[in-house]
């Protein structure tokens, strides 16, 4: 379900699979509590939280992911970069990287 955003077209035009189809869907949800949402990952997609995210990670980069949903993929890029750049600024502040 693309509620309008997605395009439609000949053949090429969206080749994402499956997964990574209801990945999408599955961020378009809004989440109160974190807790709530790893459940919900562990649940429908029967991986931990932090092999989705790595998932979705590379989902972001993917251009079919792009022509799927572009203002998701886009909103989800720009979390993405927000997160590097703060922890970039913790990083500068104390001269080493946090591990």
């Amino acid at each position: 379900m693309c509620n309008g955003r997605c395009r439609t077209g000949g053949a090429g035009m969206d080749d994402l699979d499956d997964r990574s189809a209801r990945i999408l869907e599955f961020e378009r949800r809004a989440w109160q509590h974190p807790g709530v949402k790893d459940e919900a990952i562990r649940d429908e997609f029967g991986l931990s939280s932090a092999r989705y995210y790595q998932v979705l990670g590379a989902l972001l980069d993917e251009p079919a992911a792009l022509r799927h949903d572009p203002i998701l993929i886009h909103r989800l890029q720009r979390m993405r970069d927000d997160r590097r750049a703060a922890r970039d600024r913790r990083t500068l502040q104390i001269g080493r990287p946090l591990v």
